[in-house]
């Protein structure tokens, strides 16, 4: 495969949010109703970046996905936990390009002393045009297993959606482990 992944910069905020809005305008994987102007896109990435990696693919130079890791919850004792996300633009999905992303992103959080990995992931009461189960499938594929449904909570294009908690544990826990970075 000739596509590489790299660290994502402020400039890629136009291009990964044309692919996050396709998301929240036509799908509800994100609860988002609006889709964020490329100022706000570019703000969150950058704060995002200021602490956790922030990773683009792209196939010659066009950005294909992105994904990236962020606090889970936001307390201190939470720190060895990630929440993760992905986006992969509607036109290069099911390449493989997701994965790679996942892997990549994966062991650099490993590497930084991070251990449990959390995905928060719309789910379908009943499968429709908006919703599949197909990000759920995904998460288990590399390893993730449910730990948690929350029915009805989340309501967009006049349906009511569902959330689900995925989890994937990356290292082991001891008392002896220094701090994450």
């Amino acid at each position: 495969m000739d596509a590489k992944v790299r660290n994502a910069v402020p400039e890629d905020a136009r291009r990964l949010q044309e692919i996050y809005s396709y998301y929240v305008r036509e799908t509800a994987v994100s609860f988002e109703y609006d889709v964020p102007s490329v100022e706000e896109f570019r703000s969150r990435m950058e704060n995002t970046m200021k602490r956790y990696p922030y990773l683009v693919i792209e196939k010659g130079d066009v950005a294909l996905g992105y994904a990236y890791a962020g606090p889970f919850v936001g307390r201190e004792a939470y720190s060895r936990s990630c929440e993760l996300s992905i986006y992969i633009d509607r036109n290069a999905r099911g390449r493989g390009y997701g994965r790679i992303l996942y892997e990549t992103l994966e062991s650099g959080l490993k590497s930084k002393g991070i251990l449990n990995l959390y995905a928060c992931i719309a789910s379908p009461v009943k499968e429709d045009e908006f919703l599949t189960r197909d990000s759920e499938m995904f998460h288990a594929r590399l390893g993730f297993r449910k730990v948690g449904e929350f029915h009805k909570c989340g309501f967009k294009f006049g349906r009511w959606y569902d959330m689900i908690w995925m989890e994937k544990i990356i290292g082991e826990h001891n008392t002896e482990s220094i701090p994450a970075e």
